[in-house]
């Protein structure tokens, strides 16, 4: 190896970050970290005289870090070329030249417009515009501007008993938020970058049943688009333990978790859950002989730093009886275990009047089961040490203390017994303690069947269970800790984490959609019995901010559906005009207020083109815009607003 490798490795040493605990290279984080330019590593490299000439160009007194011909030396096959040491900590294909071709960047998941931002406004379900992409280098400024912090305004605190104008934020208020989820996100990075510790969102399925439709010419790479800019501004807010999970059916799972691999790394992947969400029925079946019969959905779970990743392991009650537990394990009231004895299961049911067969549904064998928890068992793990002592004592019951607990041997097995089993399970009956059993990522036993009285808000096709987003709030966040839902629909996000204590951010663009979350929520604060209220004991209480990013337009919108006659329209028109707050596709010189086309129109369809020619993707006022007498934002949204971002 050249001796120039040799400094290098040696520069490469002073981050524990790039090498195994067995001291190996870790060839393909050192390539990451250059790519991503990582400050550590860059500042190693320039800190070293060799690699400084080597890797950094002057200009005009600036160092310029070349990244590419570092990623060239680390990747060449003369740099660490044992193919052991080369390819045991990775798996994937390599080109001519030795190097990764993940890492190469030659292989990736390719859609039209990857490297834009995806404008994209829909405030109604009727809405059916051309999308626009801005180019992230080439647009650069309009993006930069797009995603600002916005004005927030209306902004109304809601309790049990009032509504009242919130005058100012604090920083444990509960917020439903009504504009664009990419922009509201931006929005939040400002006080929420990396807070959050949860995100569970139902994303758009990209199915003809989406409210929010697309061009059917890039019907599938504008949701690629849509999806992946909204993902990188999830990323940021992600706390380093935080968790995102992501609702999908198998229109778009594959594609999403390629996506995802991408923006949250393939190491942070926690797993896909499989959710039951219909039956085999209805209307549905008609088309069975030309498809497979829908029936589950997906969740994709990502951390965002697998090394602070903590999971609630969670639970379902056991409603039938395991046949395993088949003995039985009398101690006689001793502690002395020479004294115990073991016997069949069935044998003790029959001394105690009762049938030999376990049915949980028989009341009187159901409490005579829950009562000698401790005492029935079966045989579990093989333990070579006691099965060599059971050989020369094979009715005796061995005893060890480990892991902080009380371990049972006989015959060489360890003994578990029910009481094992016993686990605090969420159900629509309370959380409560009961023989239960693990759940894995197959979930089987949620009731879609009660969806359209939860909450006292009806949405068809998209509502999902309370009970389901419990489950996952329960098992990656605890009292207190913020979960965001950026697709907030019918509001299940927001009540069940009011219901479970834990602060909540919801966003939803829809108008339709953001009415029934906020009349659900006044629901809960009032005591809202559905969903998975009786199981967390929720009665009435708390409180949540109503607020909306501040549109450009809206004084234009309202005064268009105030205007009584065509002179105030047009006066409206002449007001649009002046600003220049029209849609990029309308040249204000082809509108003539005094044009006999536009005069035959009705009033009605005169209000209508106008509300057309406002640009819908350029509604809300930039927070740098707050104090431009233009945009008419009033003094209460200003304090608010400053409140917000820590201004005031």
């Amino acid at each position: 190896m050249p001796k120039f490798y040799d400094t290098v490795i040696e520069v490469l040493k002073q981050d524990e970050r790039f090498f195994t605990a067995d001291g190996d290279l870790l060839r393909n984080a050192v390539y990451e970290a250059s790519m991503q330019m990582d400050k550590k590593l860059i500042k190693a490299l320039y800190d070293n005289e060799e690699t400084r000439a080597q890797f950094f160009t002057d200009i005009d007194g600036i160092s310029v870090f070349d990244k590419v011909g570092f990623g060239w030396v680390v990747n060449n096959r003369d740099f660490l070329p044992d193919s052991y040491t080369r390819y045991k900590n990775k798996i994937g294909l390599v080109n001519g030249k030795g190097e990764f071709i993940s890492s190469s960047k030659d292989v990736e998941l390719a859609f039209p417009f990857k490297d834009c931002l995806l404008e994209m406004d829909s405030t109604d379900v009727m809405d059916n515009r051309a999308e626009i992409f801005f180019n992230k280098t080439l647009m650069a400024s309009e993006i930069d501007r797009l995603l600002y912090p916005k004005v927030l305004s209306n902004a109304k605190r809601y309790t049990v008993t009032a509504v009242n104008n919130a005058i100012e934020h604090d920083d444990s208020d509960n917020l439903i938020i009504k504009g664009n989820n990419l922009l509201a996100l931006y929005s939040l990075r400002h006080t929420y970058e990396g807070r959050i510790k949860m995100m569970y969102w139902d994303i758009l399925y990209n199915t003809q049943n989406d409210v929010v439709p697309y061009n059917d010419s890039f019907k599938h790479s504008s949701w690629l688009v849509m999806m992946k800019n909204r993902l990188e501004a999830a990323e940021l807010l992600l706390a380093k333990d935080g968790i995102i999970c992501l609702q999908c059916d198998d229109n778009e799972m594959a594609y999403l978790k390629v996506l995802c691999d991408e923006i949250f790394k393939r190491d942070n992947f926690v797993g896909s859950i499989t959710v039951k969400m219909s039956t085999v029925s209805g209307v549905k079946t008609s088309h069975r002989d030309k498809t497979i019969i829908k029936e589950k959905e997906t969740i994709l779970v990502y951390c965002k730093d697998v090394t602070f990743c903590k999971i609630k392991p969670q639970y379902i009650p056991i409603y039938e009886w395991d046949s395993e537990f088949q003995y039985y394990l009398d101690k006689h009231g001793s502690a002395n275990p020479d004294k115990w004895t073991v016997s069949a299961l069935k044998d003790v049911l029959k001394e105690n009047g009762l049938p030999e067969e376990v049915d949980l549904t028989n009341a009187t064998i159901k409490e005579f089961i829950d009562s000698h928890m401790n005492s029935i068992w079966r045989r579990a793990f093989i333990r070579n040490e006691f099965k060599a002592k059971s050989q020369a004592e094979p009715n005796r019951i061995f005893i060890n203390d480990s892991d902080g607990k009380t371990h049972y041997y006989y015959r060489g097995r360890e003994m578990f017994f029910l009481s094992d089993k016993v686990h605090k399970c969420f159900t629509e009956d309370g959380i409560k303690e009961t023989t239960s059993n693990l759940i894995g990522d197959i979930w089987l036993d949620i009731n879609t069947g009660k969806l359209f009285s939860e909450g006292n808000a009806e949405l068809r096709n998209g509502k999902k269970p309370e009970f389901l987003v419990a489950r996952l709030i329960d098992m990656f966040t605890k009292e207190g800790e913020l979960v965001l839902d950026a697709y907030l629909g019918s509001g299940t996000t927001a009540a069940v984490a009011h219901k479970m204590n834990r602060q909540y951010i919801g966003i939803e663009q829809l108008d339709a959609h953001i009415d029934i979350a906020v009349e659900r929520m006044k629901y809960v604060l009032q005591g809202d019995q559905t969903g998975i209220s009786k199981a967390v004991g929720w009665t009435e209480g708390g409180s949540f901010v109503y607020c909306e990013l501040a549109k450009m337009n809206q004084r234009f919108i309202d005064d268009i559906r105030n205007a009584k006659n065509d002179k105030e329209l047009a006066a409206v028109w002449k007001a649009i005009r002046e600003t220049g707050f029209i849609s990029c596709y309308i040249n204000p010189k082809d509108i003539d207020e005094k044009a006999d086309d536009f005069k035959s129109l009705s009033f009605d369809d005169m209000k209508k083109l106008l509300m057309e020619l406002l640009d819908a993707n350029q509604l809300y006022v930039n927070y740098c815009d707050i104090d431009d007498e233009t945009f008419g934002i009033s003094e209460e949204d200003k304090t608010f607003t400053k409140s917000f971002y820590g201004d005031n």
